[in-house]
């Protein structure tokens, strides 16, 4: 779908919904993908290894089932969920080596660290960049994050940098609401 096409798809479909976006009307291109779980940036295993690697930085037994937890994961996972499936993994992963290998990584711009709206508390969660930049949307009511990719994502910070005069490295947004199950059960 061309972005003009796409614009006025998704105005539409704002306009018929009260100002609530429809996902709906819309299927999942390469402009628009919406996860049906909690991620949608699914790697195949080995792309940070192989980042690692290219960039001269020692890759240890310890680092590698750290990356292949993180690469597999499903949904977003905080340090002590990383190092719960690496010592299933390899027992001699220790919480020393988990912090400092998802410090590399934040350093090294392969990984993002997010509150996710602090809906779990003060947690925080670890994710590898996928091939573009998405929006987290979180359910207010009942704490289920899904992730948002959109060509005006896009566009909106092609739109920021060139008013702004700024080149954008980083990009993080989150946006709350109530999902569908828990508006219904509030209004019953």
């Amino acid at each position: 779908m061309a972005g003009c096409d796409l614009v006025s798809a998704q105005r539409h479909s704002q306009e018929s919904n009260f100002g609530i976006m429809s996902v709906h009307t819309m299927s999942a291109t390469p402009a628009h993908r919406v996860s049906t779980g909690e991620r949608i940036n699914h790697e195949a295993p080995g792309r940070l290894e192989h980042e690692l690697a290219l960039r001269g930085i020692r890759l240890t037994r310890q680092r590698k089932v750290l990356l292949q937890v993180m690469e597999t994961a499903r949904r977003h996972l905080d340090a002590d969920e990383i190092l719960e499936r690496a010592q299933k993994i390899d027992p001699g992963v220790t919480r020393v080596t988990v912090y400092r290998t998802l410090d590399l990584l934040k350093r090294q711009g392969l990984i993002d660290e997010l509150d996710l709206l602090h809906l779990r508390g003060d947690r925080h969660f670890y994710e590898s960049h996928g091939p573009r930049d998405h929006i987290h949307v979180a359910c207010m009511g009942c704490g289920k994050v899904r992730e948002f990719e959109s060509e005006l994502y896009e566009e909106l910070k092609r739109q920021i940098s060139h008013d702004c005069g700024i080149e954008i490295t980083v990009s993080r947004t989150e946006v709350g609401g109530l999902c569908a199950d828990c508006r219904k059960k509030r209004s019953s």
